[in-house]
């Protein structure tokens, strides 16, 4: 099971090289499923991972100037916020016990499975309807609508640190339609707030004292950082578009499935 992990960390990494978005997503199922990472504990590791390897993705996007670093402080800035607060206090207020739907009691950890599942469902219909978000061109001025950038930039925190996942399928979108971007500098710009929101949101975790196994988490991320490298590099020759809804009819197939596996199988 570990060799499929690992290989599912190089995969995680190719979806991000090739989308800018999407592959965190994958992150979660992963950690918990393969490696048997109780799900609180599994968004910690998100974060740590995503944020690492969104930065080495938009390392080479610096390098190519596709990155609008004013857009990616304006949405940073309530990100930031939200996700540091949400890991540091918000996600210690939530009760180890929530309940009980039939027979299983509801946990902390099952609970925030439910919540990651449903961002899957929604994060693979935007990727599957990815066609329809409008593209800029280059010489298109920059125009920015600050109190949407400024809400979903809080939103997209708070997602972040609640479920560990980058939450590319709701920024580049916001990015276009907000900030007039084209879409490949929204893309690169994605990816350095992906990169700039996790590591701030894991250091809620540092502080907050979770048990990190730094071993695991370095193999892991180094094989997510290679990935990601190596779907930068395919990007040039394959169909993104195309392939991404491919991706995300898969998105949608593991969510559903983690939603049956939890809530029906186990009641």
């Amino acid at each position: 099971m570990e060799v499929l992990g690992y290989f599912l960390a190089m995969v995680i990494g190719v979806t991000l090289g090739l989308f800018g978005a999407g592959g965190s997503i994958l992150t979660l199922p992963v950690l918990y499923y393969v490696f048997g990472v109780e799900a609180e504990l599994g968004t910690a590791y998100s974060l740590f991972i995503v944020g690492t390897t969104a930065l080495a993705g938009a390392i080479p996007n610096m390098k190519r100037k596709t990155i609008n670093y004013k857009a990616a402080i304006v949405f940073s800035i309530p990100s930031l916020i939200t996700v540091y607060l949400t890991r540091a206090y918000l996600l210690n207020l939530i009760p180890d016990n929530l309940g009980t739907i039939g027979s299983r009691a509801i946990d902390k950890n099952l609970a925030l499975l439910i919540l990651f599942s449903i961002i899957m469902i929604l994060a693979a219909i935007s990727m599957i309807r990815n066609r329809k978000t409008p593209e800029r061109s280059e010489g298109v001025d920059e125009r920015y609508n600050y109190p949407m950038i400024f809400t979903e930039g809080a939103v997209v925190g708070v997602v972040t640190g609640l479920v560990g996942a980058g939450g590319g399928f709701l920024i580049i979108p916001a990015l276009v339609l907000f900030a007039k971007l084209p879409m490949r500098i929204a893309v690169g710009t994605s990816l350095l707030i992906i990169a700039i929101k996790s590591l701030v949101g894991f250091l809620g975790d540092v502080q907050s004292g979770q048990p990190l196994e730094w071993g695991f988490l370095a193999i892991f991320t180094s094989l997510t950082i290679a990935g990601i490298l190596l779907g930068g590099y395919l990007s040039k020759f394959l169909p993104a578009q195309k392939l991404k809804g491919a991706f995300g009819w898969f998105v949608l197939a593991m969510g559903l499935l983690i939603l049956f596996e939890e809530l029906i199988l186990h009641i």
